[in-house]
């Protein structure tokens, strides 16, 4: 029962305090699988990352489920996925008309405008977190040959995440495959 209880408070909190859509409640979301609850180390939560970025849909919504389904099946995923939409959805339907009517309020876009550095300095500190382990795991040289090539695909070639995602893991796979069969023959060399 107590593996519900820490989704529910975990994946509630995501949801009640990200602000600003997915991309600011991934650090949220990481902080409590990974550092709080220990649910899942940061090179599987990256995995999660990437493949939750590659399906269709709100990318939080699938983590979600995804850290629900791990822990507890299809009932931990639900419960994850409540836990993580019902509280927002309750407080945006009780807000909306009191927005609605500040919408003008210079109070209010000071407000809004006060968060969105927050939610970059998160990204940034997520960002090179993930770039530290890609430089040790990775080594220097191509960590920022990988780098600089996902930053083409993205952003001049204009590729869909998706598919460089797809790109780099298969990449991966196929990468995996050779240093597998070289130790292999080192072994046997041996």
């Amino acid at each position: 029962m107590s593996v519900y209880k820490d989704l529910t408070f975990g994946l509630g909190r995501t949801g009640i305090l990200g602000y600003g859509g997915g991309p600011s409640v991934i650090p949220l979301i990481r902080h409590e699988a990974v550092t709080r609850y220990k649910w899942v180390s940061d090179e599987e939560f990256a995995e999660i990352l990437a493949i939750a970025n590659a399906l269709p849909g709100p990318i939080a919504t699938k983590m979600a489920a995804y850290l629900g389904f791990r822990m507890k099946g299809w009932l931990g995923a639900v419960v994850a996925v409540c836990a993580h939409i019902l509280p927002t959805s309750i407080a945006i339907v009780a807000l909306l008309g009191t927005l609605y009517a500040l919408k003008n309020s210079k109070y209010v876009a000071g407000m809004i405008a006060a968060v969105r550095p927050v939610i970059v300095v998160m990204l940034g500190m997520m960002a090179y977190e993930f770039a530290m382990k890609a430089w040790k795991g990775l080594g220097k040289g191509f960590a920022i040959a990988f780098g600089l090539l996902a930053f083409i695909l993205l952003s001049v070639v204009n590729i869909h995440p998706g598919i460089v995602i797809a790109l780099f893991i298969a990449y991966g796979a196929f990468h995996l495959r050779l240093w597998s069969r070289k130790t292999n023959k080192e072994k046997g060399m041996s």
